[in-house]
């Protein structure tokens, strides 16, 4: 075997050298591993939905902004913002003590006429039976028939004058439920049980109806509290493919949970224009029951997604760590690698898509694909391995 030579020696171990030091260059200069959040692909429910475009309105199923029928002075004023009231409580009263008088003149004549009729028809009874009686003398040739004749026709006007009595006094009810009815114009009443959001009167003021064409600060804003409802805007888009009677869950800015139990119970058969390219259908969307729709108010500020399609038992990832072209970011364990992997997805939304193949149950992928240096290749340290968040 041939030796070899000191200069040869001399260059493999400058050869090994150098390999060495570029392999420890390469191990202490290479990028520190950085910090990933990882959830599993898992089973569970994935949902198609659709959300308002801009936000919605809890609105009450009914609303009454209430004034008096007629002009006037308040002489009382019953409730105040905040009252609770009943179905046909008085809320205010127009000073009426002059229409009162009319009720009270119209009942006399009322009762006046009704004496008048009594006196009338007893007067036509009596002259009736004197006619019958005049009548059978006739009959035995003991009268003239000149005397049967004046008293059949005495007791035809005495009927005529009966009747007469009798259409006087229905004037005379026409008159007073007339007066009435002025009178109750100047009351006004809850049309049904509900709250009093606003009063715009106070006691001693003068109140005036809305004039035709020109709306005025109702005297009492009146809302029923038991049956509320959200109103949301829907793309035009997303509109077609919505029907009544889906579920729908409910968003509210001033309480922190998520309403799931409400339907879609109207879509409005027209588009609004209300701004340049927006264009959309107003949704009204109702609550299962009162447990639901407890604590709330009408003109809280609410938004809606509704299920066009769900399934149960999928896999499926959180949305937010699909990237651009159907891409997750897979930590493979036996290395610390991030590996870049696409699949096939179905059904998704805000928060989950499904897994139709290319990732399998139990694999990690990183939620937090926006961290700098967080990418395809990249060395990865799992900071926290953390349920996706549910829905």
């Amino acid at each position: 075997m041939a030796r070899i030579s000191k200069y040869g020696l001399r260059t493999l171990i400058v050869l090994i050298a150098l390999a060495l030091a570029g392999v420890a260059v390469r191990y202490f200069t290479r990028p520190a591993p950085v910090a990933v959040v990882l959830v599993p692909v898992e089973r569970g429910e994935v949902e198609t939905t659709v959300s308002n475009t801009r936000a919605g309105t809890v609105k009450a199923c009914r609303r009454s902004r209430l004034a008096p029928a007629i002009g006037g002075q308040v002489a009382q004023l019953s409730v105040r913002e905040g009252d609770r009231v009943d179905d046909g409580q008085i809320l205010m009263v127009i000073w009426n003590e002059d229409l009162e008088a009319r009720v009270q003149l119209a009942a006399s004549e009322e009762l006046a006429a009704s004496a008048r009729v009594q006196e009338a028809c007893l007067n036509a009874e009596v002259a009736e039976r004197e006619a019958e009686r005049q009548q059978r003398l006739a009959r035995q040739r003991l009268v003239a028939e000149e005397i049967v004749d004046r008293a059949t026709t005495e007791a035809k006007a005495r009927a005529a004058a009966c009747q007469a009595a009798r259409a006087a006094r229905e004037v005379a009810r026409a008159n007073t439920t007339a007066a009435r009815a002025n009178l109750a114009r100047t009351v006004l009443r809850a049309p049904f049980d509900g709250v009093v959001a606003e009063v715009n009167a106070e006691l001693g003021e003068f109140v005036t109806p809305s004039p035709p064409g020109i709306p005025t600060p109702p005297a009492v804003d009146l809302i029923d509290y038991r049956c509320l409802y959200v109103a949301a805007p829907i793309d035009e888009v997303d509109a077609p493919a919505i029907r009544t009677g889906m579920t729908a869950c409910v968003s509210l800015d001033a309480f922190p949970e998520r309403r799931c139990q409400a339907k879609v119970r109207r879509i409005a058969p027209y588009v609004l224009d209300v701004e340049k390219q927006a264009r959309t259908v107003e949704v009204e969307v109702e609550f299962a029951g009162e447990t639901d729709s407890a604590d709330l108010l009408p003109g809280y500020t609410a938004d809606v997604e509704i299920v066009l399609e769900r399934r149960d038992n999928v896999l499926r990832v959180p949305t937010e760590t699909v990237l651009e072209g159907s891409r997750v970011l897979v930590y493979r364990e036996p290395d610390g690698m991030l590996e870049s992997r696409r699949f096939e997805r179905g059904l998704s939304n805000w928060r989950y898509t499904q897994v139709l193949s290319g990732l399998g149950e139990g694999e990690k992928v990183v939620l937090s694909v926006d961290r700098e240096g967080v990418e395809a290749g990249a060395r990865a340290t799992p900071e926290a391995t953390q349920a996706a968040p549910g829905g």
